[in-house]
């Protein structure tokens, strides 16, 4: 008995042993997002990240360690988010925490990092206060934000020099801080611009027939819209069959990446300038190198979450490299001009709001053959789009 008690004593040592030394030699991402509420962008947002961390492991991890993901379903509810989150960090003892997709989920994170002092990377969410009014110094942000994807539009917006707009969104933070920008950036660009009605049905439920019939009893000369999704479909088949569309300019965010665009097939508008991602036609070096090794591991083309997915792992691993270290403050302080190659080019995170400079493709919606592309396309740095230093310190807290 004595023997038995001494071997069982002498093997959970040897597991205790070798589980230390596992854990000394992985790197854990604790990623967490909204994969049964938005599989069209997640599902390909998932394959992006599995694709960077195959890369990375490959060439030899980061500091002679290899990444490990440990991924988390937040059902799109805050609350949700938090706990898996918690979780996360207290049990599973992950080294940073990425991920997120809704806006409010993003928020959410956001406190969560500045509570607990722990580094998170909201790779997709896109409301400004992530950066700005909630901003602190544990949270950083991969993809061009509301803002940034507005501003890149509304030059676009005040050529048509439409005076009368309508406004179509998803009523939650998303929507609401796209159009709130909308209508701030266009009066400056078109003072004399009128917005004569306004739809904001509930994300995800959206009476397409009600919605559309609003918008044309406004007479609108042109529409703005940032529904998405299942949403943006049903809007486009109402909006078609009843002629909304009609001699009509249609400015519309996000509605170019294919994650929106290929469920409308014949359906697909003409003409709609929007932000978008056209992997068919993009001819750089990075983008290159990154489709071709997508499509061989996937046997399918990437959308624009696998660009994201990508990149967040991408970014996660210079940052760690960079600072020789995943403790939180060695990290907060290596990301601070970070330069992270992605598909899209090199980008920077500043030091000022904790902003990347990733940017979008602007271009024009057309119906190709029963199938909806990007046309008249250009990639916009996020940059270009950005308020200076002096004018996000306004916006930011102090830390």
């Amino acid at each position: 008995m004595i023997k038995t008690s001494r071997r069982l004593a002498a093997a959970a040592v040897l597991f205790a042993v070798g589980s230390g030394a596992y854990a000394q030699n992985v790197i854990k991402i604790g990623e967490i997002n909204s994969y049964k509420a938005q599989p069209a962008f997640l599902e390909p947002y998932r394959k992006g990240l599995e694709l960077a961390v195959e890369e990375v492991n490959a060439a030899g991890g980061v500091n002679g360690k290899k990444l490990e993901l440990v991924i988390r379903d937040d059902n799109g509810n805050p609350g949700d988010a938090v706990r898996a989150a918690d979780e996360l960090v207290s049990r599973e003892r992950v080294d940073v925490l990425t991920g997120s997709f809704l806006s409010h989920v993003g928020l959410a994170l956001t406190d969560y990092a500045k509570q607990r002092k722990f580094f998170f990377l909201a790779a997709e969410p896109l409301t400004d206060k992530i950066v700005w009014e909630n901003g602190n110094p544990y949270t950083y942000r991969l993809r061009a934000s509301t803002y940034m994807q507005v501003a890149m539009l509304v030059p676009e917006a005040a050529k048509m020099k439409k005076k009368r707009w309508a406004l179509v969104y998803p009523n939650y933070e998303y929507g609401q801080s796209s159009v709130a920008t909308f209508k701030k950036l266009l009066k400056e660009a078109q003072p004399d611009v009128e917005f004569v009605a306004e739809q904001a049905p509930p994300l995800g439920k959206v009476d397409a027939g009600s919605v559309v019939q609003a918008l044309a009893d406004a007479r609108p000369d042109a529409i703005f819209n940032v529904l998405f999704g299942a949403d943006l479909s049903k809007f486009v088949r109402e909006g078609n069959t009843r002629g909304l569309f009609e001699k009509r300019e249609v400015v519309s965010l996000l509605t170019g990446e294919p994650e929106y665009m290929d469920p409308l097939k014949n359906e697909s508008p003409n003409g709609w300038v929007v932000t978008g991602y056209p992997w068919y036609g993009i001819k750089t070096p990075e983008h290159d190198a990154f489709r071709k090794a997508y499509e061989a591991k996937f046997k399918d083309y990437p959308r624009l979450g696998s660009v994201v997915g990508y990149s967040a792992i991408k970014s996660l691993a210079a940052g760690i490299k960079k600072a020789q270290s995943t403790e939180t403050d060695k990290l907060v302080k290596a990301f601070e001009g970070l330069q992270v190659s992605t598909p899209f080019g090199n980008v920077v995170y500043r030091p000022e709001d904790h902003q990347s400079t990733m940017g979008a493709y602007v271009g024009r919606t057309k119906n190709e053959g029963g199938k909806g592309v990007m046309v008249d396309y250009r990639y916009v740095d996020g940059a270009t789009v950005l308020p200076d230093a002096a004018t996000v310190a306004k916006l930011r807290p102090a830390p």
